[in-house]
Parts: structure tokens; sequence; C-alpha cells
């Protein structure tokens, strides 16, 4: 794994925790917002290099971060058919 695509596995799990830590409508508990890190991940996936896997690239550019992630973490057989068909 290159250092870019861990740092985009970092922001993945980060976003992820940031979703899931406050259910919606929670009294006194807030969401943190998770646009920061969706910007992020923009500027990381324009930063990956040609030869870059098109898998996740596919991921990453249909916004599919959880696929994305686990095709980082090596369970991309885990990843279910989207409606694209691609995986």
């Amino acid at each position: 794994m290159t250092t870019l695509e861990s740092q985009i596995l970092d922001t993945l799990v980060e976003l992820e925790s940031a979703a899931t830590s406050a259910p919606a409508g929670t009294p006194g508990s807030p969401r943190p917002s998770v646009l920061p890190m969706v910007h992020r991940l923009t500027e990381l996936t324009r930063a990956l290099p040609p030869g870059t896997s098109p898998d996740l690239l596919h991921y990453l550019h249909k916004r599919s971060y959880e696929k994305a992630r686990l095709w980082l973490q090596g369970r991309d057989a885990e990843n279910a058919a989207g409606n694209c068909r691609h995986v």
C-alpha cells in the first residue's frame, strides 16, 4: 500500500467513524461534519498516480467509500455487486 493509499484508508475509517458516532436526531449529540473528510478524499483521489487500480479509482469516483475501504483493507471479496454492475 502506498503512502497516499494509506492516507485515503485513514480518512475513510475516520469518515465512517464520524458518520456512525451519533445517531441522527439524538438530542444534545450533534453529528460531526463529514464534509471536510469528503473534501480530503476528493483531493487525495485526484493525487493518485497513473497506474492506480481501476477498481479503487471506480469506488472513489463513485463515492462508494465502504467498498474503497474494503478494497484497501484487502477485503474486496466482501464487496457486493452495485447497481453499475462493476462489483
